[in-house]
């Protein structure tokens, strides 16, 4: 099996998968049973949901399958907690999803101890390659959903003007480094993720591959985020109100939506605060701008005169720099000022980057075979690629090629924006070693 690359060893693999799986509970664990249900739009799952769907995905995919006489705990939970595989069969309307007070969490917990335990059981025993491939998958998968639980909970909790706390925070003091430019030859560049370029411990997901060569031209990418001060200066210069600065899609939905700044910011009778999962707090211009869309991103660089980096740029700069940055380790749940040092800065976590790429196949790629291919393949179109993780993302589930994608309009996730330019040829000199 191809899809994905996975080689721990068997010992490591299901400590690694308990460790992972009892951390979806601990997230869940400030939580009243009234907040596991929470769904405010069909865009967002309650975390119940969550918990239940990453359940569903290792029952259906590696106990089912690789186990025999294996017996589910309530079969009728494969239709209630199927997201979107039709190769496994129909689902649960995704918009009715709050609807769902029953199984209730505590029977969602007992079906998770379950599956745990069979988890366990089989990885006691000889794993074959490819069941370690599906194991692993079905870790990354969770993590995924661990991030999924953190966003949607904050855009939940938003819709209450009791503004909840989910977990306290101190204030950050002090400043961002002054935005410097990043230089880049270009020229023929290799990306993406394949056997060539990975340790015996990697993994990798199928829109990842294949590995292949592109052509880049001379380009600068900033040192930074941009700040809340910065896009703060976009919206003061009547950034929201100049069709100009905005693609046509943008200004439609700008103008639908009636949106005037970043999602969560609270500007009106001199405030400047934001929501943010500690609750209502003063904005601190200091930390990077997040929450914005494609759209908004795309505006405020061409404000700036600058552009959003490719992917390509984006991974070709990150390729060789350390993943490190604010992640949900660290148990903030908020983007954090950008500290001074050379080279590019918190490009791994804080917030996810922009890039004016489409979502779209790697030259040769191929899905795997089956339900599981129906993982990445099928979304590539109409969405667009982001970057580096956010500070709701695991560490370990980032690296220089992931690729992460979302709708334009979208603006609930961590997501801020890099700029970038391009650079004359006989002007581009290396960028600033790593």
């Amino acid at each position: 099996m191809s899809y994905p690359q996975a080689r721990l060893r068997e010992d490591d693999l299901a400590a690694t998968l308990l460790a992972n799986r009892a951390f979806s509970e601990t997230l869940c664990a400030p939580l009243t049973p009234e907040d596991m249900g929470l769904q405010a739009c069909p865009e967002v799952s309650p975390p119940r949901w969550h918990l239940a769907h990453t359940t569903w995905f290792f029952e259906t995919f590696i106990l089912k399958p690789h186990v025999p006489g294996y017996r589910p705990l309530d079969p009728r939970f494969e239709y209630l907690f199927n997201s979107y595989y039709n190769g496994v069969g129909e689902q649960y309307p995704r918009p009715r999803r709050h609807l769902l007070s029953r199984p209730d969490t505590a029977t969602v917990l007992a079906w998770r101890q379950h599956v745990d335990e069979a988890l366990a059981d089989l990885l006691s025993r000889s794993v074959t390659p490819e069941l370690a491939a599906l194991v692993r998958l079905g870790i990354e998968h969770e993590q995924q959903h661990q991030e999924l639980l953190l966003t949607d909970l904050k855009f939940n909790f938003s819709h209450n003007p009791l503004y909840p706390q989910y977990q306290p925070r101190e204030d950050q003091a002090g400043s961002a480094p002054a935005l410097s430019w990043l230089e880049y030859a270009g020229g023929l560049v290799t990306i993406g993720a394949g056997d060539d370029s990975s340790s015996p411990e990697s993994f990798y997901f199928d829109n990842e591959t294949p590995r292949h060569r592109q052509w880049l031209e001379p380009f600068a990418l900033a040192s930074r985020p941009a700040t809340c001060c910065e896009y703060l200066a976009f919206i003061e210069d009547g950034g929201y109100q100049r069709p100009e600065l905005w693609l046509s899609d943008g200004w439609a939905w700008r103008s639908q939506q009636q949106v005037a700044m970043p999602l969560y910011w609270f500007l009106n009778d001199g405030l400047a605060e934001h929501y943010t999962l500690a609750g209502r707090r003063p904005l601190n211009l200091a930390e990077p701008v997040t929450h914005l869309n494609y759209y908004e991103a795309d505006a405020f660089a061409r404000w700036c005169g600058k552009r959003l980096p490719t992917e390509v740029e984006w991974e070709h700069a990150a390729a060789a720099r350390p993943v490190t940055g604010g992640f949900v380790e660290n148990r903030r749940y908020h983007p954090a000022i950008a500290t001074p040092g050379e080279g590019p800065r918190q490009l791994f976590g804080d917030v996810w980057e922009w890039t004016a790429s489409a979502y779209l196949p790697y030259p040769g790629f191929q899905p795997a075979p089956g339900a599981v291919g129906e993982y990445n393949g099928k979304f590539m179109c109409n969405q667009m690629v982001l970057r580096g993780g956010s500070c709701a993302s695991s560490r370990d589930h980032l690296r220089a090629s992931y690729r992460n994608f979302f709708y334009p309009h979208l603006r609930w996730q961590f997501s801020g924006v890099r700029l970038a330019q391009s650079m004359e040829a006989c002007d581009a000199t290396p960028a600033t070693a790593p």
